[in-house]
């Protein structure tokens, strides 16, 4: 399975390189079950932010939905060079 919207770290990562960063944030996109990112397909697809300047794996509504240390800018994550958001 090759789905770049089904969780793990991979993904992450793939995701990181083709959205842009704004505001702080990282906006991804995973399968979920009731509201929690799956690593496999599902018929609902939510919106996730990521804050690479914690760690934190936020959803729609910006409610922390994990940490992991590997995504922490302050613990030695580096993100991939972020596509700035065009200006409006």
């Amino acid at each position: 399975m090759d789905d770049v919207r089904c969780f793990n770290y991979d993904n992450v990562l793939r995701q990181l390189e083709s959205t842009p960063f704004e505001l702080g944030y990282f906006r991804l996109t995973f399968y979920t079950v009731k509201g929690k990112p799956v690593n496999k397909r599902t018929d609902t697809i939510d919106l996730f932010y990521l804050y690479p300047s914690g760690g934190t794996l936020r959803d729609k509504t910006f409610n922390i939905v994990l940490y992991d240390s590997r995504f922490d800018t302050n613990r030695g994550f580096i993100p991939p060079q972020p596509k700035r958001a065009a200006k409006t």
